[in-house]
């Protein structure tokens, strides 16, 4: 059985996470998107979305330890993906408000 690298893992992680701060984002954000609803929706599930995030970067750091254990080289893209899925997270999770902020008043 082929050891994957980390990436699905690492790109699901940073999915679930982006989903988990739409409790966060303004009304007139969503409202422009077409889900005025699904703050009211996501605030409910946020810690699950986050608690996923969480246990898939366990998955993709496993999935990469155990690549190099098994002697498979693990992409340097794999590894960048994973550690930046991990920046995103952490930021899901200690800066909500602000990073909330930053996407409204960017997009």
């Amino acid at each position: 059985m082929k050891q994957g690298t980390g990436i699905s893992a690492s790109l699901a992680a940073v999915v679930s996470s982006i989903i988990a701060i739409g409790c966060c984002l303004p009304l007139g954000f969503a409202a422009a998107l077409g889900v005025a609803s699904a703050s009211a929706f996501l605030t409910t599930l946020r810690p699950w979305l986050l608690g996923l995030s969480v246990a898939l970067l366990g998955v993709g750091f496993w999935q990469q330890h155990r690549a190099t254990q098994c002697a498979i080289r693990g992409k340097l893209l794999g590894k960048v993906l994973l550690w930046a899925a991990l920046a995103v997270v952490l930021g899901m999770i200690l800066f909500p408000q602000q990073i909330a902020g930053f996407i409204a008043d960017r997009f």
